[in-house]
């Protein structure tokens, strides 16, 4: 179902965790309320990878610069920083 973009098994797949005697109620209730957006994230093409990656590398800059220097800096390492 992950792989192969198969989000229209997530229904059937939601009910048999809850038949298990696991104690995974929680992440079942958790996919649960946002049931359309997981089903869309498992079934379409599009994803949100490369926005990610630019956020997490602005994360990392801002930790190196922390104490180090004021916004203008930050800013222009964010901006030139390939």
């Amino acid at each position: 179902m992950f792989t192969e973009r198969q989000g229209e098994e997530l229904p059937q797949w939601l009910d048999a965790l809850r038949r298990d005697d696991f104690p995974s109620h929680t992440l079942a209730a958790g996919i649960e309320r946002d049931r359309d957006a997981v089903i869309a994230g498992l079934t379409l093409p599009w994803n949100s990878g490369v926005v990610e990656g630019h956020v997490n590398r602005i994360k990392m800059l801002k930790r190196q610069m922390f104490g180090r220097a004021g916004f203008a800096l930050l800013r222009k390492r964010v901006l030139l920083a390939s």
